[in-house]
């Protein structure tokens, strides 16, 4: 994709993230008038860990104008599974690269002016009147050609666009994670993990892991990071009661780094070293703020309104399984900066529907699948 749009818009993105990002810095290089509006008030540099890179994702940084090297990647060589005991018992050859969370974020937010870049300010009070799409950011009056929702999984934008649409249902599991230097890690458990991807599945049960870059983005060996992934049973319940001993809200399904009390990490140490192969319970150990998320399932009926839309997980969560939560962001980035090339703003609407929503479906039951298969 190359050149300006035929005509510039005054675009609003609400959400900051990864998906957000994609589709503020494609839009802002075509020539839009592009802001971000994002509700936290330090920004999310270090709320990430580590994902495995999809072709969507290169291709959209590629029309972000993000130059080749801002975000490094890690490659594995293999796949293999552990036993208890952390014994391979699997072993297959699949190459992928994996990139960490913070660069790729780092990456797409220089692609995008400061003053063009408004933290606290959450989009709410979405409206259209006499065809002007007005929004409510921070306690600022805005308006858009375009309103982009890309506020996550417990949209604003989407009680908009969808206002029949529901919320996210959890999927009875949470995952637990965390990422730490390497050179943390002990020889003999670093001979296990390092160089592949590494799973392990039992009852209730399911981690994962692998390298990625350093926090400055290195990729030599003793600088890089280790990204670890703990699928575990969780019911509804205690959920809730885990969200309140941390101080959250009992409906939050996260936590940040740094919101885990430390004797619920204290029992997570211990909850390893019994449940998990010794190189996994190892990196867990090392770890001292690991963070939580809860697998929720949602695709939203519809991804279009009165010129709003809903990307990334606004529109669809879609189960970790996947390894496609920042692909699928990317390619509905990228089918909008194609379509606003090309069309009017309600042409470009219509067909990003048509396009995305079978899309974010088919990516959604896939991770229903996965999960399926998994004894959790």
């Amino acid at each position: 994709m190359s050149g300006f749009a035929s005509s510039a818009h005054r675009i609003a993105v609400a959400g900051g993230s990864i998906g957000g990002l994609f589709a503020a810095a494609m839009l802002h290089r075509l020539g839009h008038d592009v802001t971000v509006y994002e509700k936290s008030v330090h920004g999310l540099r270090a709320r990430g860990a580590g994902l495995v890179a999809q072709d969507e994702v290169f291709a959209a940084l590629d029309v972000a104008g993000v130059p080749a090297g801002a975000v490094p990647g890690v490659t594995s060589v293999e796949r293999i599974a552990l036993d208890l005991r952390g014994a391979v018992r699997y072993r297959e050859r699949a190459e992928q690269t994996q990139l960490s969370w913070d660069r790729l974020y780092d990456g797409l937010r220089d692609a995008i002016p400061d003053s063009r870049y408004v933290v606290n300010s959450p989009v709410t009070d979405v409206d259209a009147r006499a065809g002007v799409l007005s929004f409510t950011a921070g306690e600022e009056r805005e308006e858009a050609s375009l309103l982009v929702g890309a506020d996550g999984a417990h949209s604003h934008v989407r009680r908009f666009v969808a206002p029949d649409g529901g919320e996210p249902s959890y999927a009875g599991y949470a995952i637990w994670r965390g990422l730490i230097p390497e050179d943390l890690v002990p020889g003999a458990s670093a001979d296990t993990l390092f160089r592949r991807m590494t799973f392990f599945t039992g009852p209730g049960e399911h981690a994962l892991g692998y390298l990625v870059p350093g926090a400055d983005g290195q990729t030599q060996p003793g600088r890089r990071r280790y990204n670890w992934v703990w699928y575990r049973s969780m019911s509804s319940g205690d959920l809730s009661a885990l969200m309140t001993a941390a101080g959250r809200l009992p409906l939050s399904t996260s936590l940040a780094p740094g919101q885990t009390p430390e004797d619920v990490r204290t029992h997570l140490i211990e909850a390893a070293q019994h449940r998990l192969p010794p190189p996994f319970a190892d990196v867990i150990a090392m770890e001292p703020r690991p963070f939580l998320q809860g697998v929720l399932d949602y695709v939203a009926p519809r991804l279009t309104r009165t010129r709003a839309l809903l990307l990334g997980d606004a529109a669809a969560v879609v189960r970790p399984h996947t390894a496609m939560g920042a692909a699928k962001a990317a390619g509905d980035a990228l089918a909008l900066a194609r379509l606003l090339r090309s069309s009017t703003v309600d042409a470009a609407l219509a067909s990003y529907d048509e396009q995305r929503l079978p899309v974010a479906t088919s990516i959604a039951r896939y991770g229903v699948r996965l999960g399926e298969q998994l004894p959790l």
